[in-house]
């Protein structure tokens, strides 16, 4: 019987840029790639999640990254996000 902790190599085919990008954006974020597809591909295969319907896809793909505190409001952060960089 196999651990479901165990780690296993996988090899994907994604464009260069997509990857450099997602390099990047783990680097600022103090996470490796490797990590932050993990939480994706749970976030995806997660069927026990009431709020799936309610939360970006960019919402979901973190899930499980980092720890919000509780009166985080992600929508306003979106908001201020959008604004910073279209306004």
């Amino acid at each position: 019987m196999e651990d479901d902790t165990m780690n296993t190599k996988l090899t994907l085919t994604i464009e260069r840029s997509v990857i450099e990008k997602a390099k990047k954006y783990a680097r600022k974020r103090e996470r490796s790639l490797s990590d932050l597809i993990t939480n994706y591909l749970k976030a995806l295969t997660n069927e026990e999640t009431p709020l799936e319907d309610e939360l970006t896809p960019t919402v979901k793909s973190l899930r499980g990254s980092f720890k919000l505190p509780k009166n985080f409001d992600y929508k306003k952060e979106l908001v201020d996000r959008l604004s910073e960089k279209y306004l």
